[in-house]
């Protein structure tokens, strides 16, 4: 008898997680409050267990899982060629599993209250000339971070100092080394630790992310990094232009807190850098900071983008350049096939406009800016 319930047990797996997973989404959606409580009570557990786990490994266990994955089900498919059956009830337990850990360690987020309403933000219209100022405040915010990595690494060279090179790896076009980028990481988890002193819905542990091996995989979809809801893990792109990834590493990480909405990753990314102690995360934040501000203003007044882009340093223009070469080579059908699913994907979870939300990130910036002054 036991058997056979244990049969019957294995039988329904697939069809019991499709329904915990279903049933989870529509209470995030439907019930006032669920979201949010399941986001500061149940999701930092389970994230803070299942990070800790794949944090012993100094390797993407995502990434490691998902080649096994892929020769595991070749495997199969090989071994079980005439029992389509078979095949199919192994594919329908893995997707109800993958589902069943998507919708508890990331998907329910997508309905908590945003971060804006947390840090007490007013997101409003804001006018052309408020925007002029927020760029041109990054433009000296960007020109100081700069001069002042510049002096280090010149001060280095006369004093023939062999401690770190993150000024000239920041300011540099090249990838980074394995090294380079898991020592960055480390930078990352003190920067969101800092924030988190500032906004206590940020507190907390963080593991330290984890560049992606084969960053090719993320370069070809167009992506910087990616959060694994099936290891709680931040994975970052290596091989984008360096002044990337420490923004990159904070939006990553700000996923953990369970903030799940793109342009709000980007902004809390935003914040962490230029909070952080480290110069090299503070340069990246307000140059990715730049980057969203300016493309907004680009939009509205061209000649107005192009006054401060004048401004910047040569060497700094030269890396935008780098950065715009470097994705650029990944153009392609691959890349449209991945942009619409992201898109897609966005829109499931409530981001109604798809990818244009990551530019939302200009008006909480805009907003983050109006209340600093």
């Amino acid at each position: 008898m036991k058997r056979d319930y244990k049969r019957r047990f294995i039988i329904w797996m697939p069809a019991v997680l499709f329904f915990c997973s279903v049933a989870g989404m529509a209470a995030a959606r439907e019930i006032d409050g669920f979201a949010d409580w399941y986001g500061d009570y149940v999701y930092p557990m389970i994230v803070g267990i299942l990070s800790r786990i794949c944090g012993v490994l100094s390797v993407s266990v995502v990434e490691i899982g998902l080649y096994l994955l892929i020769i595991a089900g070749i495997w199969h498919i090989v071994s079980h060629i005439r029992q389509i059956k078979k095949i199919l009830w192994t594919l329908a337990c893995c997707v109800s599993v993958l589902l069943f850990l998507y919708v508890f360690n990331c998907g329910i987020n997508y309905s908590r209250t945003p971060f804006s309403t947390v840090a007490g933000l007013e997101i409003r219209e804001s006018s052309q000339e408020e925007l002029y100022s927020l760029c041109s405040y990054l433009t000296d915010q960007v020109a100081g971070a700069y001069e002042e990595l510049e002096r280090r690494e010149n001060s280095a060279a006369e004093d023939g100092s062999s401690g770190t090179n993150w000024p000239s790896l920041i300011l540099g076009e090249d990838p980074l080394t394995w090294k380079e980028a898991w020592q960055l990481g480390e930078a990352g988890v003190k920067a969101m630790e800092k924030l988190g002193e500032i906004y206590p819905s940020l507190s907390g542990f963080y593991p330290r992310p984890k560049p992606v091996g084969v960053s090719w995989i993320l370069s070809v979809q167009q992506l910087s990094g990616i959060y694994s809801p099936f290891t709680a893990e931040a994975n970052f792109n290596r091989q984008m232009t360096p002044y990337n990834i420490p923004h990159t590493i904070c939006h990553e990480l700000s996923h953990l807190k369970g903030f799940m909405r793109e342009d709000e990753a980007n902004f809390i990314g935003y914040l962490a850098c230029i909070f952080a102690d480290s110069l090299e995360y503070r340069y990246s934040g307000y140059l990715m900071g730049w980057i969203y501000a300016t493309n907004a203003l680009y939009e509205e007044n061209p000649e107005a983008y192009f006054e401060l882009a004048g401004r910047l340093p040569d060497r700094v223009n030269r890396a935008l350049t780098a950065n715009n070469r470097f994705w650029d080579q990944y153009e392609g059908k691959i890349a449209e096939a991945a942009t619409q699913a992201n898109d897609t994907y966005l829109k499931m979870n409530n981001q109604e406009e798809g990818v244009k939300s990551y530019g939302r990130v200009v008006d909480l910036m805009l907003a983050y800016y109006r209340f600093s002054l």
